[in-house]
C-alpha cells in the first residue's frame, strides 16, 4: 500500500478527555475515529489489525470443532421473555419497535437466538457434541464508556456456543476452550491470567465461569492472584484478600488490575430449559441439552494490545496482528532513491510481504519517521542516497533500538530469515 493513498491522517494532539494510552495512541495513529461517545469507526489500519486478529480466533476455535455462523442483531421480544431478559438483562438492552409496532431488541448476546436455532436442528444424542460461533456486533446499554475500545456501546465480539450430552462431555470442552483461548492471546503477544469470575445475568451461580485477564494499570477488573502459580480470581467474588496465602501453592496473593480479554461459561441447562431443548440418549430417555459459551471482544482485545505494546513514541504491533509487516521509508526525491524504493517495493509485493510504502513527497524525512513509530510496524527499511552508496538499506526494529545496514541482494533472504 502506498502511504500517499492510504486513508490516514495521523494527529499531534487529542481532545484532553483521552485518558487511556490505546485510546490516545489508535486516534493519534487514525487507526479509530470515534462518532460519539461507546461508539467507532474502524479506518483502514484499525481494521487490518481487526481482521488479523478474527483470523487467529477462526483457526484456533475451528481446531477445537468450531462451525462458523452468522446470527441476526435484530431479535425478537419473544425470545428474550423466555429466559426473563427482556426485563432483567444487565446492562439494559436496546430496545426498539418496527412499524408495526412489534419490539425488537439489538442483541448484547446471543444465548436466546443459539438455543432456539439449536431445537429445530437437535434431536438425538448422535447430534451431539456441537458447538457454533460467529464474529459479529453486539450492542451493550453501558452507563459509561471510558478507555476509548475498552468499553464501547457497540463491539465485534467472537461468540462460542457448545451443546453437550452431559456435564463431563461440556467440562471437557470447557477445559479444549480454555487452552485454544492461551493461544490465541499468546499469538497476540498477551500474557493472561485464567480468573474465577462470577457468570453475572449470563450463568447460574452453580456454573463454571472464568475470565481472561490481561494486566494492566488502567483495568477496571480486580483480580488477587499468584505470581508463583498463576492461580487468580475475581476480587467480586473472592473470600481470600491481598497478602493472604495462595489456596493452591502458599504463596503470598497479590491484588492488580486487569483489562478481561475474553470469558468462558458452562451454562448448563439455563437456556435448554427455557427453550425445551432437549435429545433422546442412547435408550430413548429425553435429556435437557448440557450448554456452554465462551467470548472474545475484539476491539477490547485490540486495544489491550496497545496498552500492553507501546512506547512514548506511538505503537508496536506484534507480528500476528500489525496492519503491514514492513514500513518501506523513500529518503529523498532524487531519482535513483524512488527508483529503488520503487523496485523494493514491488519486489516485496510479488512475494506476498506486506508493506507500507511511504513514498509521500510533501512530508519530510523526520516527519515520515514519527509516523512510522506512530504507527508501529515491526520493520522499517528506509531508502536513501547514503545506503545506496553501499549498495544498501537501513533496517530497523520497531522495538529495538539497534539499526542495520543490509545490502539489498540480500534484503528478501534476510526477511525471509527473520
Amino acid at each position: 500500500m502506498r502511504q500517499s493513498q492510504l486513508f490516514c491522517q495521523t494527529k499531534k494532539e487529542l481532545p484532553k478527555d483521552v485518558e487511556a494510552i490505546s485510546h490516545k495512541l489508535l486516534l493519534r495513529a487514525d487507526f479509530i475515529s470515534q462518532l460519539a461517545s461507546g461508539s467507532f469507526s474502524f479506518l483502514p489500519l484499525g481494521w487490518r489489525v481487526h481482521k488479523k486478529i478474527e483470523n487467529i480466533i477462526r483457526e484456533e476455535i475451528e481446531k477445537i470443532g468450531g462451525q462458523e455462523v452468522f446470527l441476526p442483531s435484530l431479535q425478537l421480544k419473544e425470545i428474550w421473555q423466555k429466559t426473563g431478559r427482556w426485563v432483567k438483562m444487565d446492562p439494559p438492552l436496546f430496545k426498539l419497535k418496527d412499524r408495526h409496532r412489534k419490539d425488537f431488541a439489538l442483541g448484547s448476546t446471543h444465548e436466546e437466538v443459539i438455543t432456539e436455532l439449536a431445537k429445530s436442528r437437535i434431536h438425538s444424542y448422535k447430534d451431539l457434541p456441537l458447538s457454533l460461533y460467529q464474529i459479529q456486533n453486539k450492542f451493550r446499554n453501558e452507563m459509561r464508556f471510558t478507555g476509548g475500545l475498552l468499553r464501547t456501546r457497540e463491539f465485534v465480539m467472537k461468540d462460542l456456543y457448545s451443546f453437550h450430552g452431559n456435564k463431563r462431555d461440556l467440562n471437557n470442552y470447557l477445559n479444549k476452550v480454555i487452552k485454544a483461548y492461551q493461544k490465541i492471546f499468546k499469538r497476540c503477544n498477551l500474557n493472561v491470567l485464567v480468573s474465577k469470575a462470577s457468570g453475572g445475568t449470563f450463568a447460574e451461580k452453580k456454573q463454571k465461569t472464568f475470565e481472561f485477564q490481561v494486566p494492566a494499570k488502567v483495568g477496571e477488573d480486580k483480580v488477587i492472584f499468584c505470581k508463583k502459580c498463576k492461580w487468580a480470581i475475581n476480587l467480586e467474588i473472592a473470600k481470600v484478600r491481598e497478602g493472604a496465602s495462595c489456596p493452591k501453592c502458599k504463596n503470598r496473593l497479590e491484588k492488580i488490575n486487569t483489562i478481561e480479554v475474553g470469558h468462558a461459561f458452562t451454562l448448563g441447562t439455563k437456556y435448554s430449559k427455557a427453550f425445551e431443548l432437549y435429545f433422546s440418549d442412547k435408550n430413548g430417555e429425553k435429556k435437557l441439552v448440557q450448554m456452554g459459551c465462551y467470548g472474545i471482544g475484539l476491539g477490547r482485545l485490540m486495544a489491550t494490545i496497545v496498552e500492553i505494546h507501546h512506547d512514548e513514541k506511538g505503537i508496536i504491533w506484534p507480528k500476528e496482528v500489525t496492519p503491514f509487516k514492513i514500513h518501506l521509508i523513500q529518503i529523498e526525491n532524487t531519482g535513483r532513491v524512488k527508483k529503488a524504493a520503487e523496485k523494493l517495493y514491488k519486489d516485496l509485493i510479488k512475494r506476498n510481504i506486506e508493506v507500507l510504502y511511504d513514498d509521500r513527497l510533501d512530508k519530510t524525512a523526520g516527519e515520515k519517521f514519527v509516523d512510522c513509530d506512530l504507527i508501529g510496524i515491526p520493520t522499517r527499511i528506509i531508502v536513501s542516497e547514503r545506503t545506496l552508496q553501499k549498495n544498501s538499506v537501513e533496517l530497523k526494529q520497531r522495538s529495538k533500538e539497534e539499526v542495520k545496514l543490509i545490502k539489498i541482494r540480500h534484503l528478501l533472504q534476510f526477511l525471509n530469515e527473520n
